[in-house]
């Protein structure tokens, strides 16, 4: 099992705190970086967002890309999942700027491709929202080109969204064939793209049985178009004590999130602009991505036997979140990673 992390771009994940002692700056975040290769990290997903969705629109957010480049340069090890939403970037020069931080890494970048959902976001910052259908039909032919661009030189493309002519993108990525690409999402549309066109699935938080239905039919689309196996990863928020007496304290610091907080807007957007399997609530939602649901809470032992039941149905990697982030990725590599 690998162990990843959300970096704290957004100065933290919790809807009813609003200082969790993790500013969103360059500082924090580097420090983070550089002590999770130390403990044990494998991979740090980088979110793209440029309004604040978890402490409000007016507070402040890293932008994904430029910090991804500087953290390339400051970190040996790590693997930097950098989130990309395609209505935001041109496919060839997304391509072209991957291909460059990939070479100052050392081949270490791979992308997380996510269809965009936040209508008020892309309005504020002028670009063009499209609907859950449409947006999927602009994500296949933007990976269309970024997996070509990046493969081959002299390469046109003529679709419905994008246009290239002769393409040249030298130097190509240090990762070959290409960098890693992973995606997520529940609708028909999103597993039947991302079973033919990503190499990895990342799944918001659930229980083992419901992130081994998703597994089972990932595996059976691959199996399907003749593909190679994917990588799989889930979403989880941790929470390890010593007792069951800290766990629940811990539980009620985080999770009683009410109507009219900063957030609360942006969930209400959340969900009507996604199609997912199931509703999800707002103690759900209290510390993003469905975390909770993953059960990573409890004693070590505890959560090390959840952890087993998540690697016997095929999950390969976590991407945690915790509050407040750099005391708790430390607690959780003692306890479980370097055990």
């Amino acid at each position: 099992m690998q162990y990843g992390y959300w970096l704290p771009v957004f100065g933290g994940w919790l809807r009813n705190v609003e200082d969790e002692q993790m500013n969103a700056d360059w500082n924090y975040v580097k420090n983070l970086a550089i002590k999770s290769e130390e403990w044990g990290y494998a991979v740090s997903l980088i979110a793209e967002l440029n309004l604040n969705d978890i402490k409000g629109i007016t507070a402040p957010s890293l932008d994904a890309w430029s910090t991804a480049a500087a953290l390339a340069a400051v970190t040996q090890k790590i693997e930097l999942m950098v989130a990309v939403r395609p209505t935001f970037h041109n496919p060839a020069l997304l391509a072209k700027a991957a291909a460059n931080i990939d070479h100052i890494s050392n081949g270490r970048v791979s992308l997380n491709v996510v269809s965009s959902w936040w209508k008020d976001e892309a309005e504020k910052y002028g670009v063009n929202f499209e609907e859950h259908d449409d947006r999927y039909a602009r994500t296949e032919e933007w990976l269309t080109v970024l997996d070509n661009v990046w493969k081959k030189d002299h390469y046109d493309f003529s679709g419905n969204y994008y246009k290239v002519k002769d393409n040249v993108l030298q130097p190509k990525p240090v990762s070959q064939p290409r960098p890693f690409i992973y995606a997520g999402g529940e609708s028909e549309k999103a597993k039947d793209l991302i079973s033919s066109t990503c190499d990895g699935y990342v799944m918001h938080g659930d229980d083992p049985a419901s992130i081994a239905s998703r597994i089972i039919d990932l595996r059976e689309r691959r199996k399907k178009k003749g593909l190679p196996a994917m990588k799989f990863g889930v979403a989880a928020y941790s929470i390890i004590r010593n007792s069951d007496a800290e766990v629940k304290k811990e539980l009620e610091r985080i999770t009683n999130v009410q109507e009219g907080t900063a957030g609360y807007e942006n969930y209400q957007q959340w969900l009507s602009g996604t199609q997912l399997e199931q509703q999800v609530s707002l103690y759900d939602y209290s510390v993003s991505n469905r975390g909770l649901r993953s059960g990573l809470i409890g004693t070590p032992a505890q959560v090390q036997d959840r952890i087993d039941e998540f690697e016997n149905i095929g999950v390969d990697f976590f991407l945690l979140q915790s509050s407040p982030q750099l005391e708790e990725m430390q607690r959780f590599s003692e306890a479980v990673i370097k055990k």
